[in-house]
Order: C-alpha cells, then structure tokens, then sequence
C-alpha cells in the first residue's frame, strides 16, 4: 500500500513558492490545475477561488517541513494532525480502470477524497501521503535545502539520510560555492601572511563535509 507516494503532492505545492527569491507560480486557476497531474478529473473542479485556498494550505504544510527541517518533530506531527482532520480521506480499493496481463481488475489501494472543492481535495491527499511518509521513514526525513536561498522542501530517502538539497543542481551549486569560499580564504591568509598560495592551502583546515 505505497500511500506515501502522495506526499509528493505536499512537495508539489509547497515548491510552488521560493519565499527568499520573492517568487511565487501559483497565480491562476491553470496553476492550480498543473498541481492535480493525471488526475484530470480532480483538476476541472479547480476555480479562481481555489487560488487563494490553495495558497493557504501551501503555507501550513510549508510549516511542517520547517518544523521538521528545525528539529521540532512534536510541532511537525501536530500541525500535520490539524490538516488530516481538517481534510478527511477514505482508503478505498480500486482497480476497474487497470487490468493485469489477464485482463482482469489490477485491484490496488488508493486514497478517495470527498471534498466540497478543489482545494480540500488537494489538501486531504497531500496530508494523508505525506503522514504516511513521515509515519513510514521518520519525521527527519522532511526536509528544506539547505542550497541558499533555495529553500525547497524535499522527502529524504536515501539510505542513510544524509540528503541535504532538493537537486542535483542545487546540491553542484553549494558544493561550488563552498569550493570558492575556500579557495578566497587561501588566498586572503596568503596575503595576510605573506606565504605562497600553495603553502597557504596546505596549512588551511578544509571545509568539506
């Protein structure tokens, strides 16, 4: 039963938003609409008024994964147990729309949502999976990259839970800027001191982790 497939929904919004470069794609109905994916049918109940809506859940589950990023785990739990009950889901079997190689049902569990808008469906699918993450590989699994100012959330789930950055591309960004933090500080204890630039990298503790 792979519900924590769902949190991706979570990271999907919260994404949607990077506070520090003052950037925000949710903007419109169609916005909201890309959110839903394959699920077609989930995304036509979208209206403008889904916008705002959507807006305002992005922001308490963006609390959750700083809660969780900041070591608070008892604070993640509780603000996440406040969307679940807020946005209600029923696991319900499926499978009509899938057939195996015999052509019969690829019976399977999927979360049902019953909501009254676009927003509330959204909501209850995106807490409901990312519960099932938090409660299947732990709470220190949410977390925020640490490539400034990039700030988005991702789900950890590397073997050893040492995932600190949403990409690639932000983790090649952090590891290069750390490179010239280093490579500036040779060179200013070179010219404080009078040594070579060789000798000045030598006698300087690195910074890698």
């Amino acid at each position: 039963m792979e519900l924590a497939y769902y949190s991706d929904y979570a990271v999907r919004l919260v994404n949607t938003e990077e506070p520090a470069r003052n950037k925000d794609s949710l903007t419109s109905v169609e916005a909201v609409r890309e959110l839903f994916g394959a699920n077609g049918q989930a995304a036509r109940r979208a209206t403008d008024a889904d916008v705002t809506r959507f807006r305002s859940v992005r922001a308490r589950l963006r609390s959750v994964f700083e809660a969780a990023d900041g070591g608070d785990e008892t604070l993640a739990v509780d603000l996440l147990n406040s969307l679940l009950l807020e946005f209600p889901v029923s696991p319900q079997i499926s499978g009509h729309e899938t057939r195996d190689e015999d052509g019969k049902p690829d019976w399977h569990m999927h979360l049902a949502d019953h909501p009254s808008n676009a927003t509330a469906g959204y909501a209850a699918i995106a807490a409901m999976g990312l519960a099932f993450h938090l409660t299947s590989y732990g709470v220190d699994r949410l977390g925020l990259c640490e490539a400034a100012p990039c700030r988005n959330a991702y789900l950890d789930t590397s073997t050893n839970r040492s995932r600190r950055y949403c990409s690639d591309r932000c983790a090649t960004r952090a590891n290069v800027a750390a490179y010239r933090a280093r490579k500036r500080l040779e060179t200013e204890r070179a010219a404080d001191t009078g040594l070579s630039a060789e000798t000045a990298q030598a006698t300087t503790p690195s910074t890698e982790r």
